[in-house]
């Protein structure tokens, strides 16, 4: 299968594209720079130049492949407080590429993020069964799956906070980061919310298998351990940086976490027992905590 991949020099394509090329797929990767490009080939991929904003460019290299994956969102914008354009965008990429697939039969995987559904107000242990009407890339999601009545075998995924391997960790990323600057590794509260978690390489093969198999409309959670409390992924952080691990107050919250504030104080536990029996995905990385205490780059702080 030819497919074509947004967001392919990105961390999760590092492992994505390698698992689709071991199991015989060839893969074409969106690439906006040379430097994308160059990581894209280094990975035994073709390339095709563009970005989410090309939207034609992405109707034809959808139309030109035999499956989609897409992995693309524009976290530098999130990061710097645009949530709302890199939503946008993130819509716009989608309906052109269902433009390219509409009426082929073939697959299309969409990503979203399971804190997204617990940030617009779902509480509980979230399952592959709940959908929400809307919200920020909930209506990406929705789109996706609303392609299914546009004969496209249209599946979305949806990742944990901490998709981790090789030193990165999603979210954790930036409170290794904050913990590092601000000499704490903080939490909120007693720190007893949950985020979920799993390794690359298991989110990798699930994109595989989805795209090979996942049935029209399929909600798939890649989500290896249900919830770890944000007490004990502080405390490993403290551990390895050599800081203390100590809750925040509320009111210094967004001084000391940024745009990250409303995901640390949210618990969103996550079951993917749906996913498991429906595709025989069967996580087998390391956890996050065991990957934290390994990673050699973590090492305590000088001075």
């Amino acid at each position: 299968m030819r497919v074509f991949v947004t967001g392919a020099s990105g961390h999760i394509a590092s492992a994505v594209i390698p698992e689709l090329i071991s199991a015989g797929h060839c893969v074409t990767g969106l690439a906006r720079s040379d430097t994308a490009a160059a990581t894209i080939q280094g990975l035994g991929a073709d390339v095709w130049r563009g970005d989410l904003a090309d939207t034609d460019g992405l109707s034809a290299a959808a139309r030109e492949a035999d499956g989609v994956i897409h992995l693309a969102f524009d976290h530098a914008a999130q990061g710097a407080g645009d949530l709302a354009g890199a939503v946008t965008a993130d819509l716009a990429a989608v309906q052109a590429i269902g433009v390219g697939l509409a009426g082929s039969g073939k697959p299309f995987v969409g990503t979203n993020a399971t804190g997204g559904i617990a940030l617009a107000g779902f509480s509980g242990v979230l399952t592959e069964d709940v959908v929400l009407s809307g919200g920020p890339r909930i209506d990406t999601e929705n789109a996706v799956i609303a392609l299914a009545q546009q004969d496209v075998r249209a599946a979305v995924v949806r990742l944990p906070p901490a998709v981790h391997s090789n030193g990165r960790y999603g979210f954790v990323s930036g409170l290794i980061g904050i913990a590092r600057v601000s000499g704490t590794a903080g939490y909120l509260g007693d720190g007893a919310n949950r985020w979920g978690s799993t390794d690359t390489c298991d989110v990798a093969r699930l994109y595989r298998l989805a795209l090979e198999s996942a049935p029209a409309g399929a909600r798939l959670h890649a989500v290896a351990e249900e919830g770890i409390r944000m007490r004990e992924i502080a405390e490993a952080i403290g551990r390895r940086l050599g800081v203390p691990a100590a809750p925040v107050a509320a009111e210094e919250a967004t001084q000391q976490f940024g745009f990250l504030t409303p995901f640390v104080s949210m618990d969103n536990p996550v079951s993917s027992q749906t996913t498991r029996d429906a595709l025989q995905w069967i996580p087998s990385g390391p956890g996050l905590i065991e990957a934290l205490e390994r990673d050699p780059a973590l090492a305590p702080i000088a001075g």
